[in-house]
């Protein structure tokens, strides 16, 4: 993460103070985060999960998607950081930086497929309604891209 912190000096910094929120979920202000210092929590429904790594990135799935945020992005502690105002223009700019962040986001791709992979072997035998998980995921794992529709048949206004 310290790389992609060499690959931004220059840019505009903000600071945000504890409980500010950076990125709102269903928001489409094309803006990225990369944190420089602080903690921030990603938070998705009541699924939190949270961040101080310094160069942890923010917003990117929004940009690289061409949608609105899958997640609000609130602060923890008062925190500094990166932010670009025009990330389409930067990337095209900056080639370094726009493949770093396809490394992060394929590593972050890895990371979930094998979790999925380790979800499928978990449950690919049970005979009750568990056995089911490994339909599901098997469908998702071997689903053509241009086929996958967020939402599901009981919440299907849900995004990432």
């Amino acid at each position: 993460m310290r790389t992609v912190l060499s690959l931004s000096n220059g840019l505009p910094e903000r600071a945000s103070d504890k409980g500010a929120v950076l990125l709102a979920e269903g928001e489409d202000d094309k803006l990225l985060y990369l944190l420089i210092e602080g903690e921030v929590e990603v938070l998705k429904g009541d699924i939190v999960n949270t961040q101080s790594e310094p160069g942890a990135i923010f917003g990117e799935l929004a940009i690289w998607l061409e949608s609105p945020h899958t997640a609000t992005v609130r602060a923890v502690t008062p925190c500094r950081a990166y932010v670009i105002e025009d990330p389409g223009a930067f990337l095209q700019a900056h080639p370094d930086f726009a493949l770093l962040l396809a490394s992060l986001l394929a590593r972050k791709l890895k990371s979930i497929t094998t979790y999925l992979v380790d979800l499928k072997n978990q449950f690919q035998d049970p005979q009750d309604h568990l056995g089911m998980v490994d339909e599901v995921l098997e469908t998702l794992m071997h689903q053509p891209v241009e086929e996958l529709v967020p939402g599901s048949d009981r919440y299907p206004d849900r995004t990432l």
